[in-house]
């Protein structure tokens, strides 16, 4: 679509386009002429945007004088991380933004026609729609057919072209180049009735004097698709043919499309009839052609090209050609990339028959328990300084030796740029090529395996960016660049978003042609890459329940969400069954909980994040509000076996230390804010972490005391808008070498080694106490205790983790289970413990790990009448009475919690031993009673119905 302009305008001329209000002075203008773009404050709301100090962008591209070879301005910057160079000047005396600069200049092209712009905030959360301004003295309106258009006209008919110009001018009408009509006499209208025998790339000229400008549209001749039914051996993507490498077929799910070309470089990129696609005569939706006579070993290149003239490559394309991104990857990275076709524009697919298939040296991994995961999450472009695969497989010591067991590597399907979370996909089933080749991930892979480390993959299955084919094979494009908002009868995506933490483009996971997508890019993973599992991002999204601005519904339970992610957990598991399922959902524990338990009987269950950063920081800096980080116990949540994932840190969170050091607290000379001493504290961080059973989950660098913010700038400053940006690299600044960095290195990897060497970490039965004000009035005393009594004789039954998480000494009662030998698992040293309850000093930041392989309560303690214990008769609860059967409870008290860790009630005993009759008068549901005393803690799950 473009905006028309009478010369007879004035000086200034206020637009209203494109959902905002704008201003450009002077107009019109010619291409060399400086403009001011200015926009008032009103169009735009800065705090929805999360606008801080009226930093607002513009994003904009240009086009030739034909309206079309469209480019972006080369100041952008990055869709999430806007050029300040972009950045508009804000004038609070008339609230308005603006913008100074010369088209030639500001776009570094000459023969500029037209140019595009939006505005946005600095990431790219929140913009306006697309404008259109025209350049130049001469302006040319073509009214029918429309420019840039594609009209359909039967071979033999005709159709009437009409246009009208500003102001007196001469016309001419080319068809695929050849001049059909022309005029002599100047004027400011131009009509003409042309006969249809072809497909038509048409232009219409229009010169007055030394100003030219150019429209163009196509016309196009319907074509009759042959339909028959598919070969059994093809599905929609690519496929080789099973016995000849000669052969290829191409299928499409194209609904809403009348015929569907292929072109590429087997027939030099043009439309030719030859390459037609059929249609499925089952799925007529689905189109598909057999390529033949193809070399093997040759790499092809094709897009397929839709009546409507939309060019995309593959959606199931393993790996594509970007016209964008491929000429900024280093040869050390990809080697003999190969090069982007000449004269194209987007992205393309590719294929090669007869390639010789990786030899894996591992065949069948041997995954580890799921329930006993360490996973290292890793952004590889802030990993290492080469950014690609063989570096990462450089690391692979460091990264064993540190004993986690598996890797979740932030997205590496295709994103747009180069430089990237990875969350902004465009192709899910293609690998980036950012960061190496297909053979040397599948090295990095195979080397994991070889080391009995799992590969995990983060997967954005909640969005798609706008680059992607299903986007752009059904979206509104008025100005005919290939881009543009979801049309109406897009088959994967919603037009308004379902939920409120929408990014790009919304998909609809009630759709089957959706299902399919997702289902088809897991399977293709797990089989071509061998992956162990994957971290679905976003799974609040997977609703169509709700809107983008209710956050209240996108975080309630959703049925139709607990659906169709079953239906995913069921086709992951169908491709693989020992497949790793991490749901990043930080939901209610009723939803999570349908798929915690989901199929637990087969030994299966989802795996939910189980955020707890905020309490763990608390406690590392020395603050004892809201630091109770319980609910690192899975029964809290109300889950049948440990599927939390807990973590203190993560890609989306501000790291332990920068807060640390920003932040902690001090007592005299002691002070968190201290870098040593800080440094000291993440041992007891990882003391208190990793000794609590079930999968865990660190954020790179965690074990080197990393400090730098997640919003820290490449300047060093610190803002929200450069939460994306490239953060410095801890090898390339030696964190590896600095001693006291390394300890906590060290010591995290001597922790982990401990719970991997004893069968008792893995118990079911454990409890997590901290910052327990009852016990511990001044908080920040951490107490863990695991057990398993029914180990074989020689194993570590009992574990007891104390920590110190205060600024000053404290004398920390243990509640030891029993008496006897005691080991300081971190030293080996023995210790005998007469008393249960006697202190053990600890200095501030001290932890100790003790174990004992005893499970007994001593010589003299031995019957089982004389342990501590708790029962709850007739389980479930009738008539609103339960009945607590105790024994060993000195000093007792029972503390009722609902499932989500909430505290209900507390009470003290009156004695050691017996039965207490509680009136509950709860709802319906599952509750955990804790019963604490002088001689140990014990724990039961009660049901109330």
């Amino acid at each position: 679509m473009k905006k028309n302009y009478s010369a007879l305008l004035l000086f200034v001329m206020t637009v209203i386009f494109g959902q905002i209000s704008y201003t450009i002075t002077p107009n019109p203008f010619n291409e060399t002429d400086q403009i001011t773009l200015t926009v008032p404050g009103n169009q735009i709301d800065e705090t929805a945007w999360g606008v801080v100090n009226n930093a607002i962008y513009i994003w904009s591209w240009s086009f030739d004088t034909n309206y079309s070879n469209s480019q972006d301005c080369p100041t952008n910057g990055s869709w999430t991380n806007s050029n300040e160079a972009n950045r508009l000047a804000y004038n609070s005396a008339s609230d308005t933004y603006s913008l100074t600069f010369t088209p030639t200049t500001f776009f570094n092209r000459t023969g500029i026609g037209r140019f595009g712009f939006l505005l946005k905030n600095k990431t790219g959360s929140h913009q306006t729609s697309d404008n259109l301004v025209n350049v130049g003295t001469l302006n040319l309106n073509l009214t029918s057919p429309a420019a840039n258009s594609l009209t359909s006209v039967a071979a033999g008919n005709s159709i009437n072209i009409t246009a009208t110009t500003n102001i007196n001018a001469t016309f001419q009408l080319k068809a695929n180049g050849i001049v059909v009509n022309s005029t002599s006499v100047p004027s400011t209208s131009f009509s003409y009735s042309y006969t249809v025998t072809q497909d038509a790339d048409m232009e219409l000229i229009a010169t007055a004097g030394s100003s030219t400008k150019i429209a163009t549209f196509i016309l196009q001749v319907p074509r009759n698709v042959v339909s028959q039914a598919i070969p059994t051996w093809i599905r929609q993507g690519i496929n080789y043919h099973p016995t000849d490498q000669t052969k290829v077929c191409l299928a499409l799910y194209a609904p809403h499309k009348n015929f569907v070309h292929v072109i590429g470089s087997f027939n030099n990129w043009t439309v030719n009839d030859t390459y037609l696609m059929k249609r499925d005569t089952v799925n007529p939706d689905l189109y598909w052609i057999e390529l033949s006579g193809l070399t093997p070993q040759q790499l092809y290149t094709f897009q397929y090209r839709t009546n409507d003239l939309k060019k995309v490559a593959d959606p199931f394309s393993p790996q594509i050609l970007s016209s964008y991104d491929d000429q900024w990857i280093s040869a050390a990275t990809y080697p003999n990339l190969p090069a982007f076709p000449a004269g194209q524009s987007f992205e393309v697919s590719t294929f090669r028959t007869g390639q010789t298939p990786y030899n894996w040296q591992v065949t069948s991994f041997q995954k580890p328990n799921k329930e006993n995961l360490i996973v290292y999450e890793l952004l590889l472009r802030d990993f290492t300084q080469e950014k690609n695969w063989q570096s990462l497989i450089n690391k692979i010591n460091y990264l064993k030796n540190l004993n986690i067991n598996a890797i979740e590597l932030m997205p590496i399907m295709e994103f747009e740029g180069n430089l990237s979370w990875g969350y902004n996909t465009s192709f899910h089933y293609a690998l980036d090529k950012a960061y190496g080749t297909p053979e040397k991930f599948k090295e990095f892979v195979d080397l994991c395996h070889q080391n009995g480390i799992a590969v995990i993959l983060d997967i954005a299955f909640n969005h798609a960016t706008g680059r992607s084919p299903l986007v752009r094979l059904w979206n509104i494009d008025p100005d005919g660049d290939g881009f543009g908002d979801l049309a109406a009868n897009n088959p994967y995506f919603n037009q308004v978003p379902k939920h409120s933490y929408n990014v790009f483009n919304d998909f609809n996971h009630s759709s089957n042609a959706t299902k399919y997508y997702v289902e088809r890019t897991i399977q293709h993973w797990i089989s071509e890459y061998k992956i162990d599992g994957f971290r679905w991002d976003l799974t609040k999204g997977f609703t169509q329940n709700c809107s983008e601005s209710d956050e209240t519904c996108t975080n309630a339970y959703q049925q139709d969400r607990v659906d169709v992610l079953k239906y995913y957990a069921d086709k992951q598991w169908a491709a693989d069954p020992t497949s790793y399922i991490i749901f990043e959902h930080l939901g209610t524990d009723a939803e999570e909980q349908q798929w915690a338990n989901y199929r637990v009987n087969e030994g299966k269950g989802i795996m939910l994040w189980n955020k707890q950063t905020d309490p763990y920081n608390q406690n590392t800096m020395g603050y004892k509000e809201n630091s109770n980080y319980d609910r690192m116990d899975h029964e809290l949540h109300g889950f049948t076996n440990m599927h939390a994932v807990g973590f203190g840190e993560s890609h989306d969170e501000e790291r332990l230390m920068f807060k640390n050091l920003a932040y902690g607290a001090s007592n005299g000379t002691y002070n968190v804010q201290t870098l040593n001493t800080a440094l000291e504290r993440m041992k007891t961080f990882g003391a208190a972490f990793f000794t609590i059973p079930g999968p865990k989950m660190i954020w790179q660098f965690g074990e080197l005391g990393y400090e730098f913010s997640i919003n820290r700038c490449p300047d060093g400053s610190i803002n929200n808008a450069c939460r994306t940006d490239e953060k410095p690299i801890a090898f390339t600044l030696g964190y590896d070498t600095n001693v006291n960095r390394k300890a906590i290195y060290n010591t995290w990897a001597q922790i982990i080694n401990i719970r991997n060497s004893h069968p008792v970490f893995k118990s079911k039965t454990y409890t997590v106490e901290s910052n327990n004000l009852t016990n511990d009035p001044d908080g920040l005393i951490t107490r863990i205790y695991v057990y398993d009594n029914s180990l074989p004789a020689g194993n570590l039954k009992n574990i007891v983790v104390l920590a110190n998480y205060g600024i000053t000494t404290r004398n920390v009662v243990p509640y030891f289970p029993y008496t006897g030998q005691w080991q300081n698992l971190m030293d080996n040293t023995t210790m005998n413990i007469t008393s249960t309850t006697a202190p053990i000093t600890l200095q501030p930041g001290e932890f100790r790990i003790l174990g004992s392989t005893n499970g007994t309560l001593g010589t003299s303690e031995v019957n089982s009448e004389n342990r501590l214990s708790l029962q709850i008769a007739d389980n479930p609860v009738k008539n609103g009475i339960a009945k607590l059967v105790y024994t060993k409870a000195k000093n007792g008290e029972i503390i009722i919690y609902d499932i989500s860790g909430k505290k209900l009630d507390s009470f003290r005993l009156k004695n050691e031993t017996g039965m207490h009759e509680l009136k509950v008068d709860y709802p319906a549901g599952t509750y955990l009673v804790h019963l604490k005393s002088d001689t140990g803690t014990a724990i039961q799950k009660m049901i109330i119905k």
